[in-house]
């Protein structure tokens, strides 16, 4: 980081800073960090970089270029001259294959005087790979759902709890190749389809009601410290937010009239939750993080019990800059230029709802 050092008063004089920032389109979470951004302390000019020109979100940034998959072996090279060429303070990640990238070549963009918000490959193997997510889990001593991970249709013998979530162990973003089975026939069933298709799967006992359902952000800095946590109580109740729900079969009231999973797609009330935000707190921290942390849970007879972790920017990340809780542009002033971020600051209760929103882009190429 010495590059900055000389700049640093300047930079904070004018209250501007240039960053780069990956996989803007999409709707995931490089989105989401982009409208964080534009809504910062800081005045960014961003770089937005996507793998394709076709990209929703090109006009919203000062400037758009298009990269190789995060897979080419050209695309660190490209996207490390981007960055040094514009003179950017940071790089965010915008998608989970550049996130993997960008985790294992930090060292050598830091020697480049880059800040880069992204945790260490050793939090990502963990996070990355939902069995071995549980494992670590219960290593620690905190409640999980029931879970296995199935390789052959014969290690369901073993397999007693429904109704039952069966989800890849590794992939499946946006809650995809995702079931929900309450009976041993759909267990087969969409066991075969899915080791049909990937290597490995989890099974989940499935917990709670859907009304009880929390995205938890928790933020650490580039030194491992703790600064705060945030907690949406999902709002579950549409196209957007709905990826799987059927009619509750399974003779367990306490689980609600339907059984639901939600997508990657959040809505909700922004309050403190303050068991809630507590327990992913010890939760995240048992990682030993380097950057923000997201954890999907339910709270199940007054117990925070978590199902998923997402060591990365949350796809909230947009909606908890609209309470003050800006996790991308904290970084960018604490971890780059130094300045005080009180741990524990302030941030506002309120509920936000999503929809769609259209983006011109004129005539291009086809």
């Amino acid at each position: 980081m010495r590059r900055f050092q000389s700049e640093r008063g300047a930079i904070l004089k004018s209250r501007r800073a240039k960053v780069l920032l990956t996989g803007i389109g999409g709707g995931g979470h490089g989105e989401q960090i982009l409208k964080a951004l534009r809504l910062g302390e800081l005045e960014y000019d961003i770089v937005g970089t996507d793998v394709s020109d076709l990209c929703a979100n090109r006009n919203l940034v000062n400037k758009f270029v298009q990269l190789p998959r995060a897979s080419h072996p050209a695309y660190l090279d490209e996207l490390r001259s981007l960055a040094l060429s514009e003179k950017c303070v940071a790089v965010f990640h915008g998608s989970e294959p550049e996130m993997a990238v960008l985790s294992r070549a930090r060292s050598a963009l830091e020697a480049d005087g880059l800040y880069v918000p992204v945790n260490p490959p050793a939090v990502l193997e963990i996070c990355q790979d939902k069995t071995k997510t549980m494992a670590h889990l219960a290593s620690c001593g905190f409640s999980t759902p029931n879970f296995m991970e199935v390789r052959e249709l014969s290690d369901l013998d073993q397999w007693e709890t429904l109704p039952a979530i069966l989800k890849p162990s590794v992939g499946g973003g946006g809650s995809a190749n995702v079931f929900i089975v309450q009976s041993r026939e759909e267990l087969l069933a969409f066991a075969r389809y899915l080791l049909a298709t990937c290597e490995a799967f989890i099974i989940q006992e499935y917990i709670g009601t859907s009304d009880d359902e929390y995205t938890v952000g928790v933020l650490f800095g580039a030194d491992g410290t703790l600064l705060n946590s945030i907690a949406i109580r999902r709002v579950i109740n549409n196209a957007l937010t709905i990826r799987t729900q059927v009619p509750n079969r399974s003779g367990r009231p306490d689980l609600g009239s339907r059984l639901v999973i939600s997508t990657g797609i959040s809505q909700g009330h922004i309050a403190d939750w303050p068991d809630v935000r507590s327990a992913c707190e010890k939760i995240a921290g048992s990682l030993s993080p380097r950057a923000p942390i997201n954890v999907q849970c339910r709270v199940v007879d007054g117990a925070v019990i978590p199902f998923e972790i997402n060591p990365r920017f949350s796809g909230t990340t947009s909606l908890r800059a609209m309470a003050g809780y800006n996790e991308p542009d904290i970084l960018v002033r604490r971890d780059v230029y130094g300045e005080n971020i009180p741990v524990r600051f302030p941030y506002k209760e309120m509920t936000i709802l999503r929809g769609l929103q259209e983006h011109p882009l004129g005539q291009l190429a086809i």
